[in-house]
């Protein structure tokens, strides 16, 4: 017993003690945590990849490298085109098939184009390619951005609280910083919403399923849905930004309309 004791109070115990709880507490978390949010590692067909990696190097590598790996412009911090090794096939499902990569031209946020300059094998073909770079976001299933399986109404109320700040209360965008806007989000489809949420463009944070379920985003969808559909019986919408724009009508329209009468019947008296 006193040997025991002997051996506890030696001064490399606590030492040993502290070392085996962090063993055991990394082992319980490893054990427990949720894997990776969003993130595939299936395999990808290799004439896909080899297919979608000559594309890239035709038509993405002057920017982003000739192996993704990105390319600075020379001048000072300045960066032409960032790595795209994680970005995951989404990225480049939301990139390209918003018309929004290639850009035509150097900017502060690349815009959504409606035409679109590669097909939907081209698009998946570079795709794979990048997702065979590094694990990263997948392109979601058509069940997942289905807006009919989806709760418009909680959608609505998850959109407010995640997305009003930046997107509008209806979707219909907002000024950010230094000249960069949060873009409309009237005619979207499904997937590109479903891709924007778990890959980040631009300013855009990510919300990846550990913070908003796959059921949550649906709901959203299903919520974005609804708004490309509802009629406005009340009138002109006015870009549906609230008061600021309803006001500015009154006050423009409403007071000039009374001075204009003002005017007349001055006219009149005379």
């Amino acid at each position: 017993m006193n040997a025991l004791a002997a051996r506890r109070r030696h001064p490399a115990a606590i030492a040993i003690l502290l070392m085996l709880g962090l063993f055991l507490t990394g082992a319980a978390y490893a054990a427990v945590a949720p894997k990776p949010a969003d993130a595939t590692t299936q395999a990808l067909p290799a004439q896909s990849v080899e297919e979608g990696k000559a594309l890239f190097r035709a038509n993405c590598a002057s920017c982003h490298g000739l192996n993704a790996e990105g390319r600075a412009t020379g001048n000072g911090d300045k960066i032409a085109g960032p790595s795209l090794a994680g970005v995951g096939a989404a990225a480049v499902d939301f990139q390209m098939g918003t018309g929004r990569m290639p850009m035509a031209a150097p900017g502060v946020q690349a815009p959504r184009q409606d035409e679109i300059k590669y097909t939907d094998e081209e698009i998946a073909s570079i795709g794979a390619y990048i997702a065979s770079l590094a694990p990263g976001p997948e392109v979601p299933s058509e069940e997942a951005v289905d807006p009919t399986k989806g709760d418009p109404a909680r959608g609505g109320e998850l959109f407010r609280v995640n997305c009003a700040m930046c997107h509008n209360f209806a979707g219909a965008g907002g000024a950010l910083t230094r000249g960069k806007y949060a873009p409309a989000l009237n005619d979207v489809t499904g997937k590109h919403v479903y891709e924007a949420m778990v890959t980040g463009p631009q300013n855009m944070p990510v919300f990846n399923d550990a913070n908003v379920k796959p059921e949550d985003k649906q709901d959203i969808i299903a919520f974005l849905h609804t708004l490309d559909e509802q009629e406005n019986p009340g009138g002109l919408t006015l870009g549906s930004l609230g008061p600021v724009s309803e006001g500015l009508f009154a006050w423009v329209f409403g007071l000039g309309l009374l001075i204009a009468c003002a005017v007349w019947l001055g006219s009149k008296s005379a």
